[in-house]
């Protein structure tokens, strides 16, 4: 990335947090390998804070170069784990609406992590409010490629002690390397996914 690449953002921070889970909450250990949960988030500017605007263009058309970075990202905290789930999430401080953060998880500036993390054919679960720093957020995650992988259904917490202020956003972006430990609630089998329509 090159700083002109991003430069319609104004970004202040970038997020980071990595958990893996070894065991279950009873102590169960894992069925596998352990479960990576990763949250990337970007703390930005919000050029609509304090006022009403139809037209969100601003924050969509440039926004695949933000897709580009977060995938950058996530290949680089995966560590070369594969991605198995998804899900993302906006967090609009409250000089701003719901709706400026919504405008950068749509396809534009979706599409480029999903081909950052090598494809995903299901859509991308998704959840977001309005607040403040230190605000929590859950984040739904799913299978990438099938969302009728029950395994997979899962979330990740995530909260952002200094973002975002009044006239700020985060975009946040979760994955998973593999679905819940011991998920034994049946359903379509993640080696059993055909990944032709986003469904099985």
């Amino acid at each position: 990335m090159t700083t002109s690449d991003l430069s319609a953002f104004h970004i202040r921070k970038w997020y980071l947090q990595i958990e893996d889970t070894h065991a279950g909450e009873t102590g169960a250990p894992a069925d596998g390998a352990p479960l990576r949960k990763i949250v990337i988030a970007a703390c930005l500017k919000n050029p609509f804070a304090g006022r009403f605007e139809q037209d969100l263009s601003a924050l969509i058309d440039p926004s695949p170069a933000l897709g580009r970075e977060f995938a950058r990202r996530i290949r680089e905290a995966a560590a070369g784990q594969p991605i198995e789930s998804y899900g993302k999430a906006c967090l609009v401080g409250i000089d701003g609406e719901y709706e400026h953060g919504n405008a950068l998880l749509t396809n534009p500036a979706a599409n480029p992590v999903r081909e950052g993390i090598g494809g995903g054919k299901s859509w991308v679960p998704s959840t977001g409010k309005r607040g403040g720093p230190g605000t929590v957020i859950d984040i739904p995650l799913a299978h990438k490629d099938a969302l009728y992988v029950r395994s997979h259904y899962d979330t990740v917490t995530a909260h952002f002690s200094d973002g975002p202020n009044r006239d700020e956003l985060l975009v946040i972006w979760a994955f998973a390397t593999r679905g819940r430990l011991n998920a034994r609630l049946g359903g379509l089998a993640a080696s059993e996914v055909k990944g032709q329509d986003g469904l099985y």
